[in-house]
């Protein structure tokens, strides 16, 4: 018999209502998905979706997960933040969407950690919107962290040839030499390796790759990579982790996407991102590991300029749905 954290829903967040989250998420319920789920968003903005979709679903308003009943063509959205005015803008960012988006997600992550639900799927927010509405924080990991109080957390993308986990997320590059510290890299590592095993993978195999071109060549393009980097993998091999590098950063991607390691720890964000998401958006998954709960997302943001259109692709979110199922306990 399935437990009660495997009987609950899997939470989604709707997102920017301007941007393309109503639409994605409506499209991924019409075409079914593999548990049971519901909605933290605005009821009416689903109505519009669906009604702009020709979806046939019945779209049912609750007050709390509580009330989740579930049952086919239906998708039960929890009230959770004020609700949005009518003529709220469509395709750019505001202060009201920015406001309810992240009320979405503090709701959802409440109800993750209370057991209400057995893991988050959160549609894109935009960040400008959540600035315009005096929420300072850089984006979904940021605020999943503060609000769940997790200290160690990192950022990792994957898609079905490569596994990424960034030592820095959301800051800009000439702060990132200051931020690779022992520590950031002992974090990183040991969640990489953490995220592989809840994927099913018994024993990873982690390539961590270099700060500087060439992984600093001994020395002469920066000391961080000999310094640093290099003797956290040392410490973690000595742990019994089966970690190398650091390697350069130009080869060690196409080597992981050959099926030489699990996972690589990249330094910064775009160094670890640009791969990923070279290889396409679609099936693209942003998942934020070390939470007490399993949080996944799709791979790509708003999309502003196609919102409200009827285009937007829910592969993404298809994707990160069943890889927090395949990740929850």
């Amino acid at each position: 018999m399935p437990d009660a954290h495997e009987r609950a829903p899997v939470g989604i967040t709707m997102g920017d209502a301007a941007g393309i989250g109503p639409e994605i998420v409506v499209k991924a319920c019409a075409q079914g998905l593999k548990a049971p789920a519901l909605v933290y968003g605005d009821a009416d903005t689903m109505r519009r979706a669906a009604a702009l979709l020709g979806a046939r679903l019945n779209i049912v308003e609750i007050a709390s997960a509580a009330q989740a009943r579930g049952g086919p063509g239906t998708i039960e959205v929890v009230a959770c933040a004020a609700p949005l005015p009518a003529d709220l803008p469509i395709g750019r960012a505001s202060a009201p969407a920015g406001q309810a988006a992240y009320d979405y997600l503090c709701a959802a992550i409440d109800d993750a950690q209370a057991g209400h639900i057995r893991a988050i799927v959160t549609a894109p927010l935009s960040k400008h919107s959540m600035h315009l509405a005096g929420i300072d924080q850089p984006g979904h990991t940021e605020i999943l962290a503060e609000r769940s109080h997790t200290a160690d957390f990192a950022m990792m993308l994957a898609n079905d040839e490569l596994r990424v986990l960034l030592v820095t997320i959301h800051m800009a590059l000439a702060q990132v030499p200051a931020a690779i510290t022992p520590q950031a890299e002992a974090r990183a590592i040991r969640l990489a390796d953490r995220a592989c095993r809840q994927m099913g993978i018994a024993q990873p195999r982690i390539a961590v790759a270099g700060l500087n071109p060439h992984a600093g060549e001994d020395g002469k393009f920066g000391r961080e990579d000999l310094d640093i980097i290099g003797p956290a993998i040392a410490e973690a091999r000595a742990a019994g982790l089966d970690v190398s590098g650091p390697w350069p950063g130009d080869t060690i991607f196409m080597r992981a996407r050959r099926g030489e390691f699990d996972i690589v720890v990249a330094q910064y964000h775009d160094q670890g991102l640009i791969p990923v998401k070279y290889l396409g958006v679609d099936q693209g998954v942003n998942v934020t590991v070390g939470l007490p709960f399993v949080r996944t997302s799709v791979d790509h943001g708003t999309a502003f300029d196609i919102a409200w259109k009827g285009m937007a692709d829910h592969s993404s979110l298809v994707a990160a749905f069943d890889l927090a199922l395949a990740m929850t306990p």
